[in-house]
């Protein structure tokens, strides 16, 4: 297996975003001028009272990112939409080729902020571009730029999802869900100018050329950049939509697209060199079918817990100096539902004590405590379902408003989470048992929107 490193051919001539058609920023105009309106978006009054702010974008056609304005007792008040000068995939998923479902992306981290908040990104799947902006004081948004990550989009959407950002490199790192090229690398200066950069690396293996990448994770020292995946070949579908989860190869037993299933090479390690490129990957055991999230504690720096699609739980990790990871056994979820549960996306509270998982297939937020080195089921599940509008049914069959993203507030009383099938962000309270309390609500486009963020 080797990961090149060469310069990636041109886009096409004539390739673009429809935003950049309708006289948005170009690739061949980087750095230009653009409007007022474009720059910062419609604006309504929001809150004046507001204490922070939360960021999601619409991954519409035309993307944008929407800021809303969060008051002290965690509510949400709708406040702009800033235009990304990119394309969103408007919902349409390339990894099962549908054309409208709730997390298009298979995906997370397509809006993070840089670690002192000035800066906001956001990845434009449409284009395969990524969009970054300046954050004022009031928390408002200004696009700087918006560049091309290298990787040609082959049909309707491209699959540029997941950011993880080194500021003292100042390197972005840009996973795909398709490769070869699963992650790509791009340059930001102080002000935010976005650079492309020659770099890619895969997660293929020779005996599984179609891998689909979740996301990216920088270790606390930033030496390692983590990569989780998801299946090992894309799911095909049966003649009446549903997906395909048992493959036989050369008509020998079937076994399951799910990556480290049972193989166990699930989890991809790359080194982090000091110009932040990447070295050799190290393809190591996930711990359990499909390791989707790996999300760093807070005051562990080498340990980290790993949420998993197919396996259907939680385990604690352990980064060792030189790359390798040990894993710890997949603390279940009730299943009783369905399997799997796709549970995907995390969060945890500042003390690590609490760590809340969506679960896509479920249309809820299941959460675990963490108690030294054991994890345990706090509340399964920590708030009510949410349902949706019907129409999407998960992997395992169920009707469901297929939870994705979420993001704690670093206070840890607060935790908000995209119901992409219920058009619906919601909002909760934490209790120190782990249940959720829902205490506001906010409207967002239906199935498409992607990513969350705030401060």
């Amino acid at each position: 297996m080797s990961n090149e490193q060469s310069a990636s051919p041109p886009d096409p001539p004539g390739e673009m975003s429809p935003m950049m058609a309708q006289g948005g920023m170009s690739p061949a105009e980087p750095h230009g001028e653009m409007s007022p309106m474009m720059a910062h978006g419609e604006r309504s009054m929001g809150d004046t009272s507001a204490v922070g702010h939360v960021y999601v974008q619409t991954n519409e056609t035309r993307n944008c990112v929407i800021h809303y304005h969060r008051a002290a007792d965690g509510t949400l008040t709708e406040y702009e939409r800033v235009p990304t000068g990119g394309a969103g995939s408007g919902g349409y998923n390339p990894i099962v080729n549908r054309e409208s479902t709730p997390n298009p992306f298979e995906g997370a981290r397509s809006v993070i902020l840089s670690p002192d908040n000035r800066l906001l990104f956001a990845t434009n799947a449409g284009d395969n571009s990524v969009s970054s902006f300046t954050v004022d004081d009031e928390g408002n948004l200004t696009l700087v730029d918006v560049q091309r990550t290298g990787n040609v989009v082959p049909g309707p959407s491209g699959s540029a999802k997941s950011l993880q950002y080194d500021a003292s490199t100042g390197t972005l790192y840009v996973c795909h869900s398709l490769g070869p090229d699963h992650v790509r690398l791009l340059s930001v200066d102080d002000a935010g100018r976005i650079t492309a950069r020659p770099e890619r690396y895969t997660v293929n293996l020779e005996d599984k050329p179609n891998r689909v990448a979740t996301m990216v994770t920088l270790s606390p020292d930033a030496k390692f950049l983590l990569v989780g995946t998801t299946f090992d070949e894309p799911a095909k579908p049966n003649p009446d939509g549903s997906p395909i989860l048992w493959v036989s190869k050369n008509g020998g037993a079937p076994h399951s697209v799910a990556s480290n299933a049972p193989d166990p090479d699930g989890l991809v390690v790359f080194p982090v060199n000091g110009d932040g490129s990447l070295g050799e990957a190290q393809f190591q055991d996930g711990g359990g079918g499909s390791p989707w999230f790996p999300l760093f504690l807070n005051n562990r720096p080498h340990q980290f817990v790993i949420g998993y699609a197919v396996a259907d739980g939680l385990s604690l990790a352990a980064l060792g100096p030189d790359g390798q990871v040990a894993t710890g056994p997949v603390v279940q979820i009730d299943t009783s539902a369905g399997k799997p549960s796709e549970l995907c996306w995390l969060s945890i509270s500042p003390d690590d004590r609490t760590i809340y998982a969506a679960n896509f297939g479920y249309s809820y937020v299941t959460s675990f405590h963490l108690d030294g080195n054991v994890l345990s089921i706090a509340k399964d599940p920590a708030c009510p379902k949410v349902p949706g509008n019907g129409t999407f049914r998960a992997l395992n069959g169920t009707v469901s408003s297929g939870p994705s993203d979420n993001w704690l507030t670093a206070d840890g009383k607060y935790l908000y989470q995209l119901y992409g099938n219920a058009s619906k962000l919601i909002g909760y309270a934490t209790t120190p048992d782990g249940s959720l309390e829902e205490i506001t609500s906010a409207d967002i486009p239906y199935n498409s929107s992607q990513g969350i963020a705030g401060f």
